[in-house]
């Protein structure tokens, strides 16, 4: 293992000590499909999605992070934390959702159509749709409910303020980074039946992340000392 990847593989034990803390601030990780607007949830944050199965092999014991996420990066924004992960979930009473409003939603669902043969020509075909077409994604739509529902995932309050500079913005991308093994020797490579492996989207599978941007980037490693610094000042759920 080069020097690089070693001091990688410190960072990502560091990382993970750090959302251990970060979990037992939130007591414990929350699943989508139980979760509802009337909780309690920051205003702004970022949120670190794990995945049954996908243990982590390098740097300790338990699940790895399989996506990072967050929100209102564009200047003048009013999305919210939950309202991105309510995005993410889907509407309870159809248990469907919408993928052209939710990346993660549309990538997971390649995936699954790949795995289970599924055929959706018109999916992530244009950023709407009229209803005829989206009654004829929603059984898709109910299995992407499923898989993303069943993910557990902690969330770290930042409530900054909207806009491309947030310090939102730059745990996402920098956690993204570390995580991610894109052109990398592997760190905590993904099981061999991950969902992922059978994405579309090369980026997903090579990163063995369900994101797209920021992992073909290097992290800056101070990122790590913001951070756990987030962490310790967040109040306990």
């Amino acid at each position: 293992m080069s020097a690089s990847n070693q001091e990688r593989l410190s960072d990502l034990i560091r990382f993970y000590s750090i959302l251990e803390k970060l979990s037992k601030k939130t007591k414990g990780p929350r699943h989508l499909s139980a979760c509802s607007g009337r909780m309690d949830w920051p205003g702004r944050g970022v949120y670190f999605f794990q995945e049954h199965g996908e243990e982590r092999r390098d740097s300790g014991s338990g699940l790895r992070v399989v996506r990072v996420g967050t929100h209102a990066l564009k200047a003048g924004s009013k999305t919210t934390l939950w309202k991105r992960l309510s995005q993410h979930k889907g509407p309870v009473k159809s248990g469907g959702g919408n993928h052209r409003g939710s990346i993660f939603r549309l990538i997971v669902g390649t995936a699954l159509m790949e795995r289970e043969r599924l055929v959706y020509p018109t999916w992530g075909k244009g950023s709407s749709a009229p209803r005829e077409i989206r009654q004829g994604e929603h059984s898709l739509e109910k299995r992407v409910s499923e898989v993303i529902g069943d993910m557990p995932f902690l969330w770290l309050k930042i409530d900054d303020e909207s806009g491309p500079d947030t310090l939102r913005g730059y745990i996402e991308r920098n956690v993204i980074a570390l995580l991610s093994n894109h052109n990398k020797p592997a760190i905590d490579s993904p099981s061999g039946k991950w969902l992922g492996h059978l994405c579309n989207r090369e980026k997903v599978r090579s990163s063995g992340l369900w994101n797209q941007n920021h992992v073909d980037e290097d992290y800056d490693p101070v990122f790590l000392k913001v951070f756990e610094r987030l962490v310790s000042e967040m109040d306990e759920r």
